[in-house]
């Protein structure tokens, strides 16, 4: 089941997921999979799924959920179908494609949910990151904010709910793209790591075909307080407590 470069990580009641030194998850996969709020969700994608951290904390909590799982990295692929075997989870799909190419692939207009923990930096700005898997993972080198909106509304029904997570210099960008593409911003969430210091994240959901305007901005999440992680922090983890914020 484990390669030598791999380890599995616990993610509470009783799941886990295979990762590696160049595959893993962060806290902002915690949070965004905590936002979506994917238990009231019947049909929901995760593109970009990397190892599949997303869905299966999705099917932690709602194993109803009907859950296609979108990768365009092989190697990410196999931990992810390794790591819902694993599991025993019976409603997760994992997919070798580009989210760009899903025509076909996944039915169009039929998901309640779509989220996305997308490449954090434009290409071509930063410093680039010499192996293919990182530079795939931290820069927009296959996807742009723009695909991965345009993706989400093809995928979407009516009212279905985008949600992303992205660093703060690059909220402009998101909410003039997924406007553009009819998901019409409805909450907004920063994440800080405590009260003193700027936003490192925001977390924003939009719904397909939503009315303009009514943007809620909800208070700011901290991720630690009195030197450890906060009230709210300690519950969205749960079971879950080894994670850390980057």
């Amino acid at each position: 089941m484990l390669k030598t470069s791999e380890r599995l990580e616990l993610l509470g009641n009783g799941v886990r997921v295979i990762v590696s030194d160049l595959f893993h998850f962060s806290t902002d996969t915690i949070l965004l999979a905590d936002f979506s709020g994917a238990d009231r969700a019947k049909t929901a994608v995760d593109l970009g799924t990397g190892c599949g951290t997303i869905p299966l904390l999705w099917a932690r909590e709602n194993r109803a959920t009907k859950i296609a799982a979108v990768e365009i990295q092989p190697e990410c692929c196999s931990m992810a179908r390794r790591s819902v075997e694993l599991n025993k989870i019976d409603n997760i799909e994992v997919i070798n494609a580009d989210l760009t190419e899903l025509r076909g692939v996944l039915p169009f207009g039929y998901f309640d949910l779509v989220s996305c923990n997308p490449p954090y930096k434009l290409t071509g700005s930063g410093i680039t990151n010499p192996a293919k898997e990182k530079l795939l993972a931290r820069h927009e080198a296959t996807c742009t904010i723009e695909d991965i909106t345009l993706s989400a509304k093809n995928l979407l029904q009516f009212g279905g709910r985008f949600c992303l997570c992205q660093r703060p210099e690059r909220l402009t960008d998101v909410l003039f793209a997924m406007r553009k593409n009819d998901l019409e911003p409805k909450r907004l969430r920063f994440v800080q790591q405590r009260p003193d210091k700027a936003p490192k994240l925001f977390l924003v959901e939009g719904r397909r075909g939503g009315k303009s305007g009514g943007l809620i901005v909800e208070p700011t999440l901290f991720i630690e307080e009195n030197g450890d992680f906060s009230a709210e922090m300690k519950k969205i983890y749960g079971s879950y407590k080894e994670g850390h914020y980057e």
